[in-house]
């Protein structure tokens, strides 16, 4: 039994004030049922993306959910974390639930409220998702740690400060375009690779533009069963989809090689029965902009140290062969850790179905998702294709 998206909602990231967790989740919800054009009676099961670990005093938020609509009471609803792919992880879960025949309906929500906690404790509730045997180390959290990752990069392939910079430049470029995104401003090139006031070292090499930003939002998702989806007006099918862990401890393998990333690619592609060069386009995780060349380079794009060829060429550009994150990506549209994964695959969606508005790659027909949780540890890589 095959999925399907058949409806969705995005709203706004930023920093949302006056919205709380249980708004976002419940205004999410209710708007991907509408777009869908079905209430509470045909959904079949709920199920919530959501980190917190202390943004909120709102731990147990998977029935919150059930407030979307009345008919959703006694209906199942499950809360899944898996680190910054918590979101994907609750689209996979319902994903298995329709295809092990448990669900025809499933409704997905990702939601995250992060700005109501100082920027300090913001960096340590995201640096508990390390592991707690090499906290502060290296030091600065998780910056901290791709800041070692691009030092070992660089270290293999010379300085690539400056391409780290044209894919800042990029994402804010496509994010200005994005009337979700947290930030929607062209910074360009030379203000991105030029360290500044307005632009600091935060851990070096990475500027504050090599960063992604701390965002309240919510996206959500209408899933069907394969032979359900014929009563929906849209249809985004999951031609595959492939999830794979690694270690969490650093100290047990060499997180620059990005080979957690690299298997979920490739088993997505097997399964998928296509080729890297066959996508339309990709929403990949920049949670720092080093990710994002490691991910050139793990989906087969590009040779390992060439990746940067793949900006020189234009080959990601919103104009290229594979555009790389027209939304904006993570670094221009925002990282609400919880509505990460779904909103990747809400704006992948409209794409297939040519509903992006400014957004639109032209002729869009498959699109890959790469969302993952920690350095490379829970990686999550989707196909989708327009079912009709």
């Amino acid at each position: 039994m095959g999925v399907a998206i058949v409806g969705w909602a995005h709203l706004p990231f930023g920093r949302l004030e006056g919205l709380g967790l249980e708004d976002l989740i419940t205004r999410a919800g209710r708007e991907a049922m509408q777009h869908a054009g079905i209430d509470g009676t045909v959904v079949d099961g709920v199920w919530l993306g959501n980190l917190n670990g202390g943004f909120t005093p709102d731990v147990f938020a998977s029935s919150l959910a059930l407030q979307c609509d009345d008919a959703l009471r006694w209906k199942p609803a499950t809360r899944l974390e898996n680190a910054c792919a918590s979101g994907s992880a609750a689209l996979y879960a319902a994903c298995d639930a329709i295809e092990a025949g448990r669900a025809k309906v499933a409704l997905v929500i990702g939601a995250e409220k992060m700005t109501a906690v100082t920027g300090t404790e913001t960096t340590r509730i995201l640096g508990d998702c390390g592991y707690s045997g090499e906290a502060g180390h290296p030091p600065g959290g998780f910056p901290g740690i791709f800041a070692a990752i691009a030092q070992d990069y660089f270290a293999a392939h010379g300085d690539h400060s400056a391409t780290l910079a044209r894919i800042a430049a990029k994402n804010h470029a496509n994010g200005a375009l994005n009337p979700w995104a947290h930030m929607r401003k062209d910074l360009g090139f030379e203000f991105c690779n030029t360290v500044s006031e307005r632009n600091p070292m935060i851990a070096a090499p990475l500027r504050k533009t090599d960063c992604s930003l701390v965002s309240d939002g919510a996206a959500a998702l209408i899933l069907a069963a394969d032979d359900a989806a014929g009563d929906f007006p849209r249809a985004v099918r999951f031609k595959a989809r492939a999830q794979v862990n690694d270690y969490l401890p650093m100290a047990r393998r060499r997180v620059v090689d990005f080979e957690g990333p690299r298997r979920a690619w490739q088993q997505a592609l097997q399964q998928a029965g296509c080729a890297v060069h066959d996508l339309s386009l990709a929403e990949v995780h920049d949670c720092f902009t080093i990710a994002e060349l490691l991910t050139y380079e793990a989906m087969g794009l590009a040779p390992v140290g060439q990746g940067h060829r793949l900006l020189e060429d234009g080959t990601v550009l919103r104009s290229g062969r594979l555009p790389v994150n027209a939304s904006g990506g993570l670094k221009a549209k925002g990282h609400p850790i919880g509505a990460t994964g779904v909103s990747m695959h809400v704006v992948s969606a409209m794409q297939l179905m040519g509903e992006a508005g400014d957004l639109q790659v032209p002729g869009a027909t498959l699109a890959g998702v790469f969302n993952m949780g920690g350095s490379a540890v829970a990686n999550y890589v989707s196909i989708l294709e327009r079912a009709r």
